[in-house]
Formats: C-alpha cells, sequence, structure tokens
C-alpha cells in the first residue's frame, strides 16, 4: 500500500519514517511540512541518510488523495480538524496522530486543548485506535484517532480492573512521568538542556490534556462519570513513560489472582508483556519498541492495587501503535514491521 507522512519532520513523524522504511507491506510515498518543503528530510535528520532520498513536500490535500491509500497525520493539534476531512472525503484513510479526534465532546476539547474542535460528523465517523480493546472498531474504520502517549499506559495498565470493577474510581490516582521526547522536537524554556538536566518537574497539573482523553474510556467501560486524579513529570531522559496507579480494592483478592486476570486478558495481545510475581517494568525495557509492560501488586495491608505500566512514548505512545492501527484496517498481521526487540542498554 502507498502511505504518505503529514508533519513529517516532528520526532513521531521522523520515527513512522524508520518504521514504514522496514514495513514490508508498504510504500511510503511522500512526506508534507506545513513550515518546510523542498527540503531533503535527511537534512533535518542525520540518521536518514542514505536510508531515503525523500523530499519534504507541501500539503496538498488533492495531491495526496491522488497518490496514496493512507495518510498519517503527525501534526500538532488543530491541523488534522482541518485536513482529515478533506482527505476522507477523496477516499483516503487517515491515522490521527494528533488529539484532534479523539474526545466526542467538542465543549470538552474546546476547554482542554484551546483550539476549535472538529464538526459532529468527523468526530462521530473517527475510531478510537486502542488496538487491544477497539480492535473489531479498527479493522472496519477509515478514519482513525491515535491515542495519546500517556493515556496509552494508563488505559492498558487500568483496563482489566476497571472492566471488572475491581477498583474504586474515587480512589484512583494516576502518577506518571515522561522523557522529554514528549514535549515535541520544538525548544522552550522547560526542555532545554540547563533546565531538564538534573531535575525533575511536574507539568500542567490538574491541566493536562489527556485527562478527558483518560475520563471517556473508562467511562465506556464502566459507565461511571468519575473524575480522576492524574499527575504528570518530565523527567531527563530522551524517551519512555512509566504510569504508576494507585486504587482501593472494591474486593480481598490475592496478588496471584490479580496477574492471572491480566495474563488472561492480554494473553493473545502481541504487544502487553505482563511481569512475573515482584518484577516490575522500567522504560529502558521497552525503549525503541511498540511494547507496553505492566506489572501489578496487592498490597493486603492497605487493600490498594498498584499498576507500573511502560512504553516508549514515541512508539507504543505514537508511531507504533499508529503502524499497529494500519496492520489492523488493512488486515495484515499487527505485528508486521514491529516485531522488534527493545533497544537495550
Amino acid at each position: 500500500m502507498k502511505v504518505a507522512i503529514i508533519g513529517a519532520t516532528g520526532y513521531g513523524g521522523a520515527e513512522l519514517i524508520r518504521l514504514l522504511h522496514n514495513h514490508p507491506e508498504v510504500e511510503l510515498s511522500s512526506i508534507h511540512s506545513s513550515s518546510q518543503y523542498g527540503v531533503p528530510i535527511q537534512d533535518s535528520y542525520g540518521h536518514l541518510i542514505n536510508k531515503t532520498d525523500l523530499i519534504l513536500e507541501k500539503i496538498d490535500t488533492d495531491q495526496i488523495a491522488k497518490t496514496v491509500d493512507v495518510v498519517f497525520m503527525a501534526t500538532p493539534s488543530g491541523i488534522s480538524t482541518e485536513l482529515s476531512p478533506e482527505l476522507i472525503n477523496k477516499g483516503v484513510k487517515v491515522i490521527d496522530l494528533s488529539g484532534d479526534l479523539r474526545i466526542k465532546d467538542r465543549s470538552l476539547y474546546e476547554k482542554w486543548y484551546k483550539k476549535n474542535a472538529a464538526n459532529d460528523e468527523t468526530l462521530k465517523e473517527a475510531i478510537y485506535g486502542l488496538p487491544e480493546w477497539c480492535k473489531e472498531e479498527i479493522k472496519t474504520a477509515s478514519l482513525l484517532a491515535n491515542p495519546g502517549c500517556y493515556p496509552t499506559a494508563v488505559l492498558l495498565g487500568l483496563a482489566p480492573l476497571i472492566q471488572n470493577k475491581l477498583i474504586e474510581r474515587d480512589s484512583l490516582i494516576i502518577d506518571a512521568k515522561s522523557g522529554v521526547t514528549g514535549a515535541g522536537r520544538s525548544p522552550s524554556a522547560v526542555t532545554h538542556y540547563s533546565e531538564m538536566n538534573d531535575n525533575f518537574k511536574i507539568y500542567k497539573v490538574n491541566a493536562h490534556q489527556h485527562i478527558p482523553e483518560i475520563e471517556q474510556m473508562l467511562n465506556r467501560w464502566d459507565q461511571l462519570d468519575s473524575p480522576i486524579t492524574f499527575s504528570t513529570h518530565l523527567v531527563p531522559m530522551t524517551r519512555g513513560i512509566m504510569a504508576t496507579m494507585y486504587g482501593k480494592a472494591t474486593k480481598e483478592m490475592t496478588e496471584e489472582q490479580l496477574r492471572e486476570l491480566y495474563n488472561e486478558q492480554y494473553g493473545k495481545e502481541p504487544f502487553v508483556r505482563i511481569r512475573k510475581q515482584g518484577a516490575y517494568p522500567s522504560t529502558k525495557e521497552v525503549y525503541g519498541s511498540n511494547y507496553c509492560d505492566i506489572g501489578v501488586t496487592y498490597d493486603e495491608r492497605t487493600g490498594r492495587i498498584m499498576v507500573v505500566s511502560v512504553i516508549d512514548n514515541l512508539m507504543k505512545g505514537a508511531a507504533g501503535q499508529a503502524v499497529q492501527n494500519l496492520n489492523i484496517m488493512m488486515g495484515i498481521d499487527e505485528k508486521t514491521g514491529l516485531d522488534l526487540i527493545p533497544v537495550y542498554p
């Protein structure tokens, strides 16, 4: 199949180029940017020298639709709102990596993202692409909203508990940390070296735009309109997310029962790995891969469940999951182009 990337100059776009270059079923036909064009992508990313001769092109939806089957939107928020409906109407499938199409309530999107929301028809058509829990919907999707990085780690970690009503929603606390690539490639006062090195920062306190996305899916699973406590931190590392989640159990259980539940729920999912008793994942153990590694425990003394979920924010949290969704949408093995051992150390 022929694909294009709009927004190829960001970290997510560069990671898509890397993955699609090795995908046996894909031809990356074109890459596009609103700020740069006529420039070889290898001028922006030296690691692509001798691997691609693609040149950044202007964004022309008519021309793109004539040449490709699928478009990846690796753009900042606010752009897909305008471009995705145009591409869909021209018969092209779209996988959107921005947050524009994830939140179904237009007023919620505008409150948290401070941008105009997509129209109701587009939002209704967009399928939320969390493969482990939305696979049947993804198979027939033409417009797909790729989940955010934090929501991917959080939702995969919590799904078995929420769906089986094993945790009290109003007791749930989510403590999440991310490497600085999650903030994008454009430098800022928060992310440049002297501010971030040897430092550890909490940010967007009670205001992170991924809060409504997480709540939307949790409410879909258990029909409880219960808000979450969700805190995010920047860690001085390049890639990786760790989400540690705590909540009061609704009944007594053993750690073995908890682990059996997770192994049963994810036993057939190729990109979720459940750790053995007493073992908990670290971000380095999924670096450069599409895996989500999960460790769980039950504290009999406090009656609390703790879940530790780690992903590479540029892979399972963005480009890797987008390619996994492409595979499912196009009816091929979802591991195609993604069956990678993590980079370690």
